[in-house]
């Protein structure tokens, strides 16, 4: 996010100067608390855009596009005019690699009831994303976004735990579930895994970097001790344990899960109980200039 007070005092002024001119791109993203990969995050110009029959935008620290928008893919957003976060979304498919599209997706669709500790209510639907990839068959990036479509779920509270997923997703393990809630004798809300395989018992909590906080530190001891007492077992994973060709959370979900064989291939989506199983290959993207 640009901060509270950045989005009028700084994107209004880049859209001010006519009434043709758009937010888009990574900064609309960065409006819509969208997650962005790192190397992404570091660029800190304006993007903005004019339709196609108008010139590009050019002004120091802005980068200029022209695109078409249809109906309701520009709104109004603190004053300031800004492509829908839909629309964001696709618009950035021509620049994103599949899993980050994947993680800019979730980050825009997740939500939590009132079961959670802080409910949040969705930027965007999954349904509007399939909306935006309908309405645009020729646009850059489209196998990029269909492929992405795939692998987008609500729940994921951050980039790094769309990727805990997505690693566990492409093995024999399957597909973890989001948005699950342990519940105490009573049948009240007690643990909100990150994810959650819940017809083995198995929680995966990601720890981010403010689980260093010794108050954090606690919370996270007393929440184990929940999560063990209902019956059900707590895997911790850090950011090391995604990291590699082989990363170490397989090996520790496989050890909880009982010794699931180590290899599957990879082919077309394959339903099972617990829903669509996730088989998109990262590298199953379209060249982008």
């Amino acid at each position: 996010m640009y901060g509270a007070a950045e989005p009028s005092a700084n994107l209004r002024a880049y859209t001010a100067l006519d009434g043709s001119s758009v937010v888009t791109h990574q900064s609309a993203a960065r409006v819509w608390d969208g997650a962005l990969p790192a190397w992404m995050q570091g660029d800190w110009r304006i993007h903005v855009t004019r339709s196609r029959d108008d010139g590009k935008p050019r002004r120091r620290n802005v980068v200029g596009h022209r695109l078409t928008f249809l109906p309701g893919e520009v709104v109004m957003h603190d004053g300031v005019r800004i492509t829908s976060p839909a629309r964001t979304w696709l618009d950035l498919a021509a620049f994103l690699q599949v899993d980050e599209l994947i993680a800019l997706g979730d980050s825009l669709v997740v939500s939590h009831d009132q079961d959670f500790p802080y409910p949040r209510t969705a930027t965007a639907t999954i349904e509007e994303l399939r909306r935006m990839i309908a309405a645009h068959p020729g646009m850059r990036g489209m196998k990029t976004a269909r492929l992405a479509m795939a692998g987008i779920r609500v729940g994921a509270d951050s980039a790094q735990e769309t990727k805990m997923r997505l690693i566990l997703a492409r093995t024999r393990l399957g597909e973890p579930l989001l948005n699950h809630v342990i519940r105490n004798e009573w049948g009240q809300a007690a643990v909100w895994p990150d994810a959650a395989y819940p017809e083995q018992r198995i929680a995966l909590q990601y720890d981010g970097g403010h689980h260093g906080d010794p108050r954090q530190y606690l919370r996270d001891i007393r929440r184990q001790a929940t999560t063990e007492r209902l019956g059900w077992r707590e895997i911790r994973v850090s950011k090391e344990d995604l990291e590699g060709d082989k990363p170490f959370l397989v090996e520790k979900v496989r050890a909880a899960l009982g010794g699931i064989p180590r290899e599957r291939t990879l082919g077309a989506p394959k339903t099972t109980k617990s829903g669509p199983q996730l088989y998109v290959r990262a590298e199953e993207t379209e060249a982008t200039a």
